[in-house]
């Protein structure tokens, strides 16, 4: 549940959680032309830490550049706004989600005149997928729905409107009773959940479909497979087919809001 208290950093001052709003006609209700991050702070023994901050603002500036949308404020003034929102919310655990979108002055689909406004909202979130699937896992089901093509939409982005393809696997896998979906790319390789990317566990070593196979990279994905070099666990980055889902030893979803979910 999403919390309804607390002050959210709006184009730069900070406003009550009620405050938090723009105009119906907005370029981003009705075109999704919008970019966002999903970020996690964690506490420990020193207090609170907020998990590769500069490597999810650096992301945000990089959806926007392919979005080209012209954020107007530089990386380091996002990461101290981010900053400032876990403090002034007394949070030290919580999920925050900044958001650059277009607002309003133009209806069109051509977005250029349309102001850029910038978002930052944080509030405690526990696990995604519940917080029993950290320990029990979820089901799944390969979607029916596929992956967008990268020659259709930037999968590399992290734009509102790309997640319409997400929340269409969601639904579907909702409503043939599993927790969450696998897509499949535009060549049928596995490619990502909904909303996370995806482990194979076979014979000892670990395979995730690599950046052709039109996946976001995530942060979390990255942070796994560094940690499993440390480990001497090889790590495989190749197309894979569809069939290795139903013959792997484990698989696992990465990602800022799912955590590590087998």
């Amino acid at each position: 549940m999403l919390s309804n208290k607390g002050k959210i950093w709006f184009n730069g001052q900070f406003v009550e959680w009620d405050e938090a709003k723009i105009h119906v006609l907005s370029h981003v209700v009705h075109y999704g032309s919008s970019v966002f991050e999903g970020i996690r702070c964690y506490k420990n023994r020193e207090g609170s830490a907020i998990f590769r901050l500069e490597d999810h603002v650096r992301r945000l500036f990089d959806s926007a550049k392919i979005y080209m949308i012209d954020i107007p404020y530089t990386e380091e003034e996002i990461c101290e706004a981010v900053i400032e929102t876990v403090k002034i919310n007394n949070l030290k655990e919580c999920y925050i989600r900044p958001v650059v979108f277009r607002g309003h002055k133009e209806l069109g689909v051509n977005p250029l005149n349309c102001p850029v406004e910038v978002v930052i909202a944080a509030w405690e979130w526990g696990s995604y997928l519940g917080q029993e699937a950290l320990e029990e896992g979820v089901d799944v089901g390969v979607s029916t729905w596929r992956r967008m093509a990268p020659n259709t939409l930037p999968n590399m982005a992290k734009a509102g409107g790309n997640y319409l393809n997400s929340q269409l696997v969601k639904i579907e896998a909702i409503k043939h009773g599993y927790d969450e979906g696998i897509m499949l790319d535009y060549n049928g390789m596995v490619s990502e959940g909904s909303g996370e990317n995806i482990f194979i566990v076979k014979d000892g070593e670990l395979y995730t479909p690599p950046m052709s196979s039109s996946i976001l990279p995530g942060i979390t994905r990255d942070s796994v497979i560094k940690l499993a070099k440390e480990m001497d666990i090889n790590v495989k980055e190749e197309r894979i087919p569809r069939e290795m889902l139903y013959i792997a030893d484990e698989l696992f979803f990465t990602g800022t809001a799912a955590e590590i979910t087998p």
